[in-house]
């Protein structure tokens, strides 16, 4: 049987128009021999979704985008979609988009609803979400922070105006010998600590000395009462007490007359004996003093001596 140009040519032609749609519709990830269902869903933002986007359910690849289109006049945004593969899942099921990774762009997921509701059905329209993504995460806690870290720089300028409202500049100079001196202070504790540190740990130190002779002044303590804990304690005390007794029984007989102390100190003839004796021997020496030749007699030739007179006493 022998065809016309013609016909072959239609033919070729024919075939060139099939062999472009097949591969067409490979390129938009449509398998033109798998029978598959059609489903919609309607978008206030599809977030960057285009067409050939994989469709997946748990993971699992399905399907794929095949348009998006954009509604009037609400400008909402109509996605098709095919799921090429059999699972069934119910019609409250959600057609959401997620973000498929960091820089991997958005993609779009079936979330399966096992409600025993009616199964979804070739042309349907699914219910519709849109996951958050890392950036809107980042967003979403990122903004409470920046509110509170500016109303933060707000308060801190506000206080640090004040601040320097309040302090002029002499208050300034005397902050600013104030932190010197605590400066210093601290230099100080410093040097103190390795002192007392130096001192600590050197055997040669004044402080390691201090605590040897503390140490030493214990052990003679310790030696002192090991000594009074072996001394006969009990004789001495009874002696002592002994000794208080008979002081205490000798005072007694002095304060009561008894004795020749005790006549001494109570009886007044030996003090009044004492008294005219030198008043007697006061009286002597003055006569002496008045009247010498009374008891001196010197006389080359032989003179007598004048009765004594005593003289007389003025009034």
């Amino acid at each position: 049987m022998n065809f016309s140009n013609e016909v072959k040519t239609a033919l070729l032609f024919i075939f060139g128009i099939a062999l472009f749609l097949i591969g067409f519709s490979y390129l938009k990830s449509n398998d033109v021999f798998v029978s598959d269902r059609v489903f919609y869903g309607v978008y206030d933002n599809t977030e960057g979704l285009v067409n050939g986007t994989p469709v997946t359910i748990n993971g699992y690849t399905v399907g794929a985008v095949e348009s998006s289109e954009l509604l009037q006049p609400t400008g909402k945004i109509l996605v098709t979609f095919r799921v090429e593969n059999d699972f069934p899942f119910s019609k409250n099921s959600i057609a959401q988009i997620y973000e498929s990774g960091l820089i991997g762009g958005k993609a779009l997921a079936v979330v399966p609803a096992f409600d025993n509701a009616a199964l979804a059905a070739h042309r349907d329209t699914l219910q519709t979400s849109v996951a958050p993504g890392l950036t809107d995460l980042v967003n979403e806690k990122l903004s409470p922070l920046q509110e509170k870290i500016e109303s933060m720089i707000v308060h801190a300028d506000s206080v640090l105006i004040a601040f320097s409202n309040v302090l002029d500049t002499q208050r300034q100079e005397a902050l600013r010998q104030s932190i010197d001196h605590f400066n210093e202070t601290t230099a100080a504790l410093a040097t103190l600590t390795t002192s007392l540190d130096k001192n600590l740990n050197s055997s040669d130190g004044t402080l390691n000395k201090t605590f040897a002779s503390l140490e030493r002044v214990s052990a003679n303590a310790v030696a002192i009462t090991d000594s009074l804990q072996q001394a006969p304690l009990g004789a001495t005390i009874r002696s002592l007490k002994q000794t208080s007794d008979d002081l205490a029984l000798i005072t007694s007989k002095m304060s009561a007359g008894e004795g020749s102390l005790g006549k001494l100190i109570h009886s007044d003839s030996l003090i009044n004996a004492l008294n005219q004796t030198s008043n007697q021997a006061q009286l002597l020496l003055e006569d002496l003093r008045l009247n010498p030749k009374r008891y001196v007699h010197f006389s080359l030739f032989g003179k007598k001596n004048k009765t004594y007179q005593e003289p007389k006493t003025s009034k």
